[in-house]
């Protein structure tokens, strides 16, 4: 699969490359520096890759620009086939793919072959955009011109990716700029950078020539990123990951005026209104929060409950959390892995010791288990304060604060009352109000009487400080175009 000297083994598939991947060639770092990857369910070191520095950096760069021309003037038919063998790789490799994810980041494995089939599907879909790229024609209104609009490939695209879906959030960034005709260079996130190697991998036997796509896993990511950024000749940013990051990637490129793709925080509300199916709102809830241990910019983060349902709604969604079995995401019929560190943790214990420091109730979990490995248990909180910490903060991990409220108006006021407004959730059997409450939520994206709003064919994104811009869809391939205006005089044609 690559000519990388050092590679770690999995058991259902190819090795994993571990060194840098620049110009189409595995490395090791000129410096000779490295670091492990840790799994967050024993502890233990998983793998030792390499870990690029500032020449890296630069050399991937140089790489990307040197490839841009030839590859920006590619076939869109070429483009898309190589995105379509790369859905038909991943697919085949989906058990490999989710052995690496629940290594090195602890989700349980039916959780990753599920992310395995959604990442897939962003290469599918952006294989069909590939061709459809379009422009436009037309005639100035005096009539002296042609209008004559093309649509561009933006250029070298700086990624940085988190994390927590580390080949869905891979995949829905170089799949679109593979289809666009752009270059790359890719940052993965240092807890989960095997992953990504695994998919830069499958992109070249795809058949991604050398220099579209470049891999530079570091530890010193700040570094790495401002080199790539104030360079200069890098057109586009597309980040996912923290507001407090976005804003300072936002000012940066500011600097060299780099289009940027922003998908940030969340604080999504849930609402359940009093006509609302019990049954399909606490399956709801439970989807929402519940979604990859709660480490998800989607998880419902306040869950709003007419009070007419809140003592029923909160004890079925306990009994329903405390049924969910706890452990490594390698053993059968496990639900909930680990969260992804020690910090990871110790903020949702913070979270839940503010809240029940402030009346809280705890009817399950709230308690962090002994032993190896960075579990928390499933847990519910009642009588939550208003003021409570992780009423205005991500909790990032398997936390439910039920809140009861009497009046519509107040919870839509208290719902947007947020910075953040990526994703909310509202369960109600009257359409009148889901669309009244739909229009009303401050939000780029709105479950209705669902907890699952993620999908390939539909554009991602959030408003205020969630995040600038859209990924998927029919729109998520803009992101990597640039509008090109040719105008052309008319000339008069012979007289008859």
């Amino acid at each position: 699969m690559s000519n990388s000297s050092a590679l770690v083994p999995i058991s259902l598939g190819e090795p994993v490359p571990t060194g840098l991947l620049i110009g189409g060639r595995w490395s090791e770092s000129p410096g000779g520096l490295t670091f492990d990857v840790e799994n967050p369910a024993t502890g233990e070191s998983l793998a030792t890759i390499a870990d690029g520095d500032l020449e890296d950096a630069a050399a991937a760069l140089d790489a990307a620009v040197e490839a841009q021309a030839s590859w920006g003037r590619t076939p869109p038919r070429v483009r898309s086939e190589i995105l379509r063998r790369a859905f038909e790789l991943v697919t085949e490799r989906s058990d490999w793919f989710a052995e690496i994810m629940t290594l090195e980041m602890g989700k349980p494995l039916p959780d990753a072959r599920g992310e395995v089939a959604y990442a897939a599907e962003f290469l599918r879909w952006f294989s069909e955009e590939a061709v459809r790229i379009s422009g436009d024609h037309g005639t100035t209104g005096d009539g002296a011109n042609r209008i004559i609009v093309t649509r561009e490939p933006v250029g070298p695209c700086v990624l940085i990716t988190p994390w927590n879906f580390p080949l869905a959030m891979g995949t829905r960034k170089i799949a679109p700029a593979v289809a666009a005709g752009c270059t790359m260079v890719l940052k993965p996130a240092a807890q989960t950078p095997l992953t990504s190697l695994a998919l830069a991998a499958t992109m070249q036997e795809a058949g991604l020539p050398p220099g579209v796509l470049n891999v530079v896993t570091t530890t010193k990511a700040d570094a790495v990123v401002e080199r790539w950024m104030t360079d200069g000749r890098a057109r586009k940013i597309s980040f996912t990951g923290s507001t407090q990051v976005g804003r300072l990637l936002l000012r940066r490129a500011a600097d060299t005026v780099m289009r940027a793709s922003m998908e940030l925080g969340g604080n999504a509300p849930l609402i359940v209104c009093a006509d609302a199916d019990l049954d399909v709102a606490v399956q709801g809830a439970l989807a929402a929060k519940m979604r990859n241990m709660g480490e998800a910019c989607t998880a419902a983060n306040r869950i709003y409950v007419h009070r007419s349902l809140a003592s029923v709604f909160s004890a079925q969604l306990a009994t329903a959390m405390s049924q969910l079995r706890v452990g490594n995401g390698l053993d059968d019929g496990v639900a909930v892995g680990p969260l992804i560190d020690s910090a990871g943790r110790e903020k949702v214990q913070r979270l839940v010791d503010d809240a029940r420091d402030r009346g809280a109730q705890v009817l399950t979990g709230g308690v962090v288990p002994e032993g190896r490995g960075y579990f928390y248990p499933p847990t519910v909180l009642t009588d939550v304060s208003t003021d409570s910490a992780m009423m205005s903060e991500e909790i990032f991990g398997p936390v439910a604060p039920v809140v009861p409220f009497d009046d519509e108006d107040e919870v839509v006021r208290i719902a947007n009352d947020t910075e953040w407004g990526l994703v909310g959730y509202v369960f109600t059997t009257n359409l009148d109000r889901a669309f009244d409450l739909s229009e009303r939520l401050e939000v780029g994206m709105v479950g209705l009487n669902t907890g699952i709003v993620s999908n390939p064919a539909a554009p991602f994104g959030g408003v205020k400080q969630s995040g600038i811009g859209r990924e998927g869809g029919r729109v998520g391939i803009e992101e990597f175009l640039e509008y090109k205006y040719i105008a052309l005089p008319r000339r008069p044609g012979p007289k008859s």
